[in-house]
């Protein structure tokens, strides 16, 4: 995504993030390893937007964080993920590259999201 089409509503983007890692998943060559590693990624990125949607609808503040702080940590994991799979097919890693900065991207600001929320 570039600049212009980037969307700004953080529960759409990680909707469309959780798409693109299970679009990415159906794509990789189905050896015992990349099973692993597909079922692995497809828990993590896909628990990143059920907490989303969860958080979207906590009643108060301290459960709102609570499920912020598992999209931030499940967004890490999914970061590791996405990095074993791209050293380990090669060949899908040029074009992980702009999934990849997606997850980084979304770890700053779920975790700006935290911060803020706590100074209140």
């Amino acid at each position: 995504m570039n600049n212009e089409t980037k969307v700004h509503d953080i529960h759409e983007r990680i909707y469309r993030f959780v798409i693109r890692v299970i679009n990415l998943v159906k794509q990789l060559p189905k050896t015992p390893e990349n099973i692993i590693l597909i079922n692995q990624i497809t828990r993590s990125a896909t628990s990143m937007g059920a907490n989303d949607q969860e958080a979207d609808g906590t009643d108060s503040k301290k459960d709102f964080v609570s499920k912020y702080t598992i999209v931030r940590k499940e967004s890490k994991e999914t970061n590791y993920w996405l990095r074993v799979i791209a050293d380990t097919n090669v060949s899908f890693k040029p074009r992980m590259q702009n999934l990849m900065q997606e997850c980084k991207e979304l770890i700053k600001i779920v975790s700006t999201i935290i911060l803020k929320t706590k100074k209140k």
